[in-house]
């Protein structure tokens, strides 16, 4: 459709329609790119009803009973759908996006699937009749788990498919922009992939034009989506236009289509960023904290499940260390060093002496392998790191947790934070026994920039990327690097 010839014979130079693409004839899918949030939500309360059915067939089928009432098992499928695609829906994981990685949805489902269903068992109580649909309940949580997952693929494969073929079908748009014909291709482009078909163009005119001005481009862009079929207004300018773009979008209200936009220039990085409610003002959220305060309960109650019952364990070692400790020198049986620890707060750490000296001043030397301050039982300790575990009370006053980035001593925290930027970053979260660095064998001394600056990395990445499954691993791997003892001298 050219609405450069048919529709606007007399244009100006701010008031311009390019024309529109050819459209493509490839076969199209007879949904919208706007609508698989939906269709997802609706395969997944289909694919529960029929793994229901399907459960409770066969256990009838297996225990020789005739097909009998299947009330029940569409009941529980019906509650169990709701719950689950409530949970999903609210962490937003039926976007498009969201859908395309496959990793977080099969986690995301195995939680809530597993979650939802010993609640219903701890409710129900699944009481063991013979004959009652109770009895199919683990053949159905199991089944619909399978069913969920595969569903989770076919979703995944058909999303890529659809997006790399351009399958989805077209909504049609006007574009009003102030941007270049060159940026604006590119736009289209990405447009194309999602379904999107850039119908009409309209250039926007210069900064700071006048009510005539507005009235003419008004009057162009209505009698264009009047006399042809669009979906959609899309206007894309710097938003600090929008003092003079107020009244010629509030001209356009009379049109019965959803308008857009999308903002450019270094004011739209703002948008970019979620918003959120402080009071009755919508503020925006330019740096959310490492942990919300339902994760650093769990973590918590982790660090003080964890720490209790690994002291509980290894008192008997730690009471040995501590005699051969003061057998083998003299000197208390505990090092206490201040620290650096969460949003910069000092504590003194606990380790077990493995020093004859006591160093906690302005300046510390780093052990070497070849220390003559170390001890010989020091030396044992160190190389196996069980001089470490009496920060298992820190963990449980609270100072520490079981992982996260390791502290350093005072003196070496002011010359780190000099050396590496962002440095101090690692103090928005509390320090651990263990971390992402030390599995990833960042361990011991740091002689030089790059050392730490490695360590740096990884501390930033966990608290960047922190959830419970990345605890429970570097825990795991703990072990397996402490029997390596790299860097442990």
């Amino acid at each position: 459709m050219n609405f450069v010839n048919r529709h606007f014979p007399d244009r100006d130079e701010t008031d311009r329609v390019s024309p529109a693409p050819a459209v493509s004839r490839q076969h199209k899918w007879p949904i919208r790119y706007d609508s698989i949030e939906y269709v997802a939500l609706c395969a997944d309360i289909a694919t529960i009803l029929f793994a229901s059915l399907v459960s409770t067939l066969l256990y009838q089928a297996q225990n020789g009973h005739a097909a009998g009432d299947l009330s029940n098992a569409l009941g529980l499928a019906l509650v169990s759908a709701a719950c689950l695609v409530c949970l999903l829906k609210t962490r937003g994981l039926y976007r498009p996006i969201e859908l395309l990685v496959f990793r977080n949805q099969i986690r995301a489902v195995c939680l809530a699937w597993t979650s939802l269903f010993l609640l219903i068992w701890a409710v129900s109580g699944f009481a063991i009749r013979p004959g009652s649909f109770q009895e199919a309940g683990p053949l159905f949580a199991v089944f619909g788990l399978g069913l969920l997952m595969a569903e989770r693929w076919g979703v995944r494969a058909l999303l890529g498919r659809g997006l790399s073929g351009r399958k989805f079908a077209s909504t049609n748009i006007v574009l009003i922009s102030d941007q270049p014909l060159s940026r604006d291709a590119g736009l289209s482009e990405t447009l194309a992939m999602h379904g999107y078909c850039v119908k009409g163009r309209f250039s926007l005119p210069p900064v700071g034009f006048g009510p005539a001005c507005r009235r003419r481009l008004t009057a162009r862009v209505i009698d264009c989506i009047r006399s042809s079929q669009f979906d959609q207004v899309v206007v894309e300018t710097n938003p600090e236009r929008w003092h003079e773009l107020r009244a010629f979008v509030a001209d356009l209200r009379v049109l019965p289509l959803p308008i857009m936009f999308v903002p450019v220039g270094t004011t739209s990085e703002l948008l970019r960023y979620p918003t959120r409610s402080l009071g009755s003002a919508v503020c925006v959220e330019l740096q959310r904290g490492p942990l919300k305060p339902l994760e650093c309960a769990t973590k918590r109650m982790i660090d003080l499940v964890g720490a209790g019952l690994a002291l509980t364990i290894l008192a008997p070692l730690l009471a040995l260390a501590a005699v051969a400790i003061k057998l083998d020198s003299a000197g208390p049986i505990f090092f206490r060093q201040q620290r650096c620890g969460f949003n910069g707060r000092i504590f003194l750490i606990r380790k077990f002496r493995t020093m004859h000296v006591l160093e906690d001043g302005p300046v510390i030397l780093q052990a070497n392998p070849v220390d003559r301050r170390v001890t010989r039982v020091g030396k044992w300790l160190r190389r196996t790191s069980f001089d470490e575990l009496p920060q298992l009370l820190n963990i449980l006053d609270g100072s520490m947790s079981l992982v996260g980035p390791r502290p350093h001593a005072l003196a070496h925290d002011g010359e780190f934070d000099k050396l590496v930027r962002n440095y101090a970053l690692r103090r928005r979260v509390r320090p651990g026994l263990t971390g992402w660095a030390q599995v990833h064998g960042c361990r011991g001394p740091t002689p030089t920039a790059v050392t730490i600056e490695t360590r740096v990395q990884y501390d930033l990445w966990y608290i960047d990327n922190w959830s419970l499954r990345l605890d429970l691993a570097i825990l795991l791997r703990t072990p397996i690097e402490v029997l390596r003892g790299r860097n442990a001298y």
